[in-house]
């Protein structure tokens, strides 16, 4: 089993469980409780659990601000689907809000072959990968955040504010149902809330592993949102609840 897939698979358990052993998810995995404390030490780095003597609970508390090229290569696999379903829900003619992240940008390398399509977003890396394309592409100036590729600030906020679009598609780093959709960076966040705004339809892409999660900044109460499109390993829990909400969810 690879590192990554290794990590994933803690996760999943963690978000079923809030407490792991070390002694067990060696058991569990197949591999050394030398190894299992060296995946939980990075994934404290990432904010998903706190270390404990013996083993991690979850982190329920502020998510850390990760680079988006290491963001790409967590929950990977899950991303590429999310992304692929966001793609069948966009038609001709529409215009699109694609906000910074992973998923997001996997979004984007599935509508690449896509025209008739305007395309509005604040994350460099995205207008990049749809550059060739011939769709019409959005780029709103502001301040370049390097850790994400993004333009946050008065001007990327005021270019925000000049438009409307049909849908939204909206990576998060942390959903919670008290606390709302949030991400560690504030001026990011505010971005978000004049995305949402604007956006006749808000689509929430994110892996399952965000659920349970809250960060710095607040974009929007999850009653906010149309749809989820997520991964198979939510909670039943958490379909229900966001179902009760009137919110569509695609787990994929």
């Amino acid at each position: 089993m690879l590192n990554e897939e290794r990590r994933q698979k803690i996760e999943q358990f963690l978000s079923r469980n809030k407490r792991l052993r070390v002694r067990s998810l060696a058991n569990q995995l197949g591999t050394s409780e030398v190894t299992i404390r060296k995946d939980l030490e990075v994934l404290e780095r990432r904010g998903v659990l706190t270390r404990v003597h013996g083993g991690a609970i979850v982190n329920h508390s502020t998510v850390t601000d990760i680079a988006l090229t290491e963001k790409e290569r967590i929950h990977a696999k899950q991303k590429q689907r999310i992304a692929q379903k966001a793609a069948e829900m966009i038609s001709e003619g529409e215009v699109i809000i694609l906000d910074s992240g992973s998923t997001t940008l996997q979004i984007a390398r599935q509508i690449k072959f896509y025209q008739n399509l305007t395309i509005i977003t604040n994350a460099v890396n995205i207008a990049s990968e749809l550059a060739a394309s011939e769709m019409e592409i959005i780029l709103t100036g502001g301040i370049l955040r390097e850790k994400s590729f993004s333009l946050v600030g008065p001007i990327a906020e005021e270019s925000i504010r000049n438009f409307t679009a049909d849908k939204l598609f909206l990576g998060v780093d942390g959903i919670h149902f008290e606390h709302g959709l949030t991400t560690p960076n504030v001026l990011e966040a505010k971005i978000n809330q004049l995305m949402v705004k604007a956006a006749a339809e808000v689509i929430l892409v994110a892996d399952s592993s965000k659920f349970g999660r809250r960060s710095l900044g607040f974009i929007a109460d999850i009653s906010t949102l149309n749809k989820v499109i997520t991964d198979k390993e939510i909670h039943p829990n958490d379909i229900a609840r966001l179902e009760n909400l009137g919110i569509t969810v695609y787990a994929i």
